[in-house]
């Protein structure tokens, strides 16, 4: 027990400093910043959170401002936000690489968690302060509540009640950090009835607790509703709905990059542009070499994920079920992006994350006990590790905080948050002349 939180606390570490390197002064990262500096320097209660800039819309709710802010008020430092995140995103990870433990006992540890801790996505998109990184304890919540709610996936490592609360707790969480949580609720549905066809008498008292669980994270956006009511409620998220045909064109991308969440995508975040990424691999030259054989086991990750989606037959009793539920969630989101004002990109679907994990887990399960399989595992683990490195380098010169850590510094302690810049919604309403 001892050396396990020995070893957890040595990740925290790594993954704090990692997260400290990213970037917060790009568009969307200091605005996330700016919604909890404001709450803190105001004391003004955060009805509103992450801003939809498609339609100059805010998400409803206030947990985003809590998250971001709330920190402030016990250590008054920039890095304060970081502390909270990370403890908030290692936790998350436990619980999911605790479930996948109990699910598939033969995936060896040594692979298991430094690979759910360390993954390109789970490192990059859950220790800097940007609202996708807070979706990690929802997501978690959600998908390890609906692999134990759904009779056919149910394996009986969470009891029947605690996965429904989970489920409902992940919904209205999500819901207040990203407008994919439309998502969940087909899945929550699809779900229930499930259950209710085994059970109907059951599946009320399922209802209930997915209730409960929904108003204990949801209970952030009552204030909101009492002050907008909840026609002003739904229409800051309803305008985000748009057909968009072109999207439906989009399938294989909505797949791959679905599947990437459980490889070593990496080339994504060494630059926005194949230049981009040549000029990385020539500024690090000591790095290259580790780079381009960790990006091209991630391909083959990737690939072995995709072909696993048309392979029926597997060693374990349950891959039919985890098979067709990960193809349902994929075309689930294929068809909702027809209907979403949003591009396909993978930041919008990163909530999936802990299905993939669990889908990609399951699939690899047999191959993992042949050595070959192992030596290739250990010599990706050392080329991510290198490379994570090298991007952290990067970060720490370029974007990150310590690029101007005096500007936070100064807004913090001269209760200002107009010091690191504007909210966004304040121009809106200049723009539109005074009106929301």
């Amino acid at each position: 027990m001892k050396r396990a939180v020995v070893l957890l606390a040595a990740v925290l570490v790594v993954r704090l400093a990692f997260g400290l390197c990213g970037e917060l002064f790009g568009p969307d990262e200091s605005q996330i910043y700016l919604i909890g500096l404001q709450f803190f320097t105001t004391g003004a209660w955060p009805f509103y959170g992450p801003d939809v800039v498609y339609t100059r819309t805010q998400i409803p709710g206030a947990l985003q401002g809590l998250l971001a802010g709330g920190p402030l008020f016990v250590w008054h430092a920039p890095e304060a936000p970081y502390v909270l995140l990370n403890l908030l995103s290692l936790g998350s990870l436990v619980a999911l690489g605790w479930y996948i433990r109990r699910r598939l006992p033969e995936v060896p540890g040594w692979m298991l968690w430094p690979w759910i801790f360390f993954a390109p996505w789970t490192l990059e998109m859950s220790t800097h302060v940007i609202n996708q990184s807070y979706l990690l304890p929802g997501a978690v919540a959600f998908f390890i509540g609906m692999f134990e709610a759904a009779p056919f996936l149910r394996r009986g490592i969470l009891g029947r009640r605690p996965a429904w609360f989970l489920m409902g707790f992940g919904l209205l969480w999500v819901y207040q950090l990203q407008l994919s949580y439309a998502l969940l609720v087909p899945i929550a549905a699809v779900t229930w009835i499930a259950a209710a066809r085994t059970n109907l008498r059951q599946a009320f008292t399922d209802a209930a607790l997915f209730a409960a669980g929904a108003l204990t994270s949801g209970t952030l956006v009552i204030p909101t509703i009492l002050r907008d009511g909840l026609h002003g409620v739904a229409g800051s998220t309803s305008t985000n709905v748009v057909f968009s045909p072109g999207n439906l064109l989009q399938l294989p991308q909505i797949a791959a990059r679905f599947l990437s969440f459980a490889s070593f995508e990496i080339a994504r975040f060494l630059g926005a542009d194949t230049p981009a990424r040549l000029r990385f691999l020539s500024d690090y030259p000591w790095a290259a070499p580790f780079v381009v054989v960790a990006a091209l086991a991630g391909v083959v990750q990737a690939l072995s994920l995709g072909i696993g989606l048309f392979r029926a037959r597997h060693p374990r009793s349950d891959w039919p079920a985890v098979r067709w539920t990960t193809i349902g969630v994929v075309l689930l989101m294929y068809a909702s992006f027809a209907v979403s004002i949003k591009d396909p990109a993978s930041h919008t679907i990163y909530l999936t994350m802990p299905l993939a994990m669990i889908y990609a887990f399951t699939c690899w399960a047999p191959m993992l006990q042949r050595r070959s399989v192992q030596a290739f595992v250990a010599v990706l683990f050392l080329c991510g590790a290198v490379t994570h490195v090298a991007v952290a380098i990067r970060d720490f010169h370029l974007r990150s905080l310590y690029t101007n850590r005096s500007i936070v510094a100064e807004a913090i302690d001269e209760r200002d948050y107009r010091i690191m810049g504007e909210r966004r919604p304040e121009i809106w309403k200049k723009e539109a002349g005074g009106q929301r």
